[in-house]
């Protein structure tokens, strides 16, 4: 299955989302079902994003870091559960499991190159455009903060991957209820196609839109 026809957020943005929503299960049983879902087809993009996180150079604060704003969970270091990159390898050890399972179902798909440097710009313009009121309310808010978010973004563009950067970095706006403007949504849709996502991945109904002057 291509990507394009995941119509909900895949990889592990998408993970992030299952957390937001489902409380009855354990982390590690959450991304077995994530892993399982379609039949598999949500497993290849959740481990390519996995391995591409714990191979980068990115501290292990900046993963974990973005794991709590894109849940909307305090970040405190020394209550954090697990370290970020072990939850990483028990989720590419979870997708390999449920892809052996039926190798022969996936085809593999090209990603976006990971260092487009077209895309990497127009991400990071994005993210600072809102980087203001996206800082101030992660890093102010009275039961969820979180530091330093917008510089984590900004290094997952960079260092790592523009296009999963892109997906936490909406992941964030949504998970905090951050207002965005009728033509940010139409600049997000546009690099949504460019990405080559389906349209709800962009478009899940919780995106905040106001009307307001850019």
């Amino acid at each position: 299955m291509d990507r394009k026809d995941i119509w909900v957020d895949f990889g592990l943005s998408g993970l992030t989302k299952w957390y937001g929503s489902t409380f009855e299960f354990t982390p590690l049983e959450i991304a077995v079902d994530a892993a399982d879902w379609g039949e598999g087809a949500y497993a290849p993009t959740l481990r390519e994003d996995a391995l591409r996180l714990l191979e980068s150079p990115l501290p292990t604060r900046v993963i974990d870091i973005l794991s709590c704003a894109a849940v909307r969970s305090k970040f405190v270091p020394e209550e954090r559960w697990m370290d970020g990159r072990d939850w990483l390898r028990q989720i590419v050890d979870v997708c390999e499991e449920r892809i052996r399972r039926d190798e022969r179902r996936f085809a593999a798909h090209p990603p976006v190159p990971a260092w487009d440097p077209e895309l990497r710009d127009a991400v990071l313009a994005e993210v600072r455009t809102i980087a203001t009121e996206l800082e101030h309310t992660t890093a102010d808010h009275p039961y969820y903060a979180v530091p330093e978010v917008v510089p984590s973004l900004e290094r997952v563009v960079t260092e790592v991957d523009p296009d999963l950067g892109f997906r936490l970095f909406l992941r964030v706006l949504k998970a905090y209820l951050i207002p965005i403007s009728d033509s940010q949504h139409l600049r997000y849709r546009e690099l949504g196609e460019r990405f080559g996502y389906n349209e709800f991945v962009v478009d899940d109904g919780t995106l905040q839109l106001m009307p307001r002057v850019d």
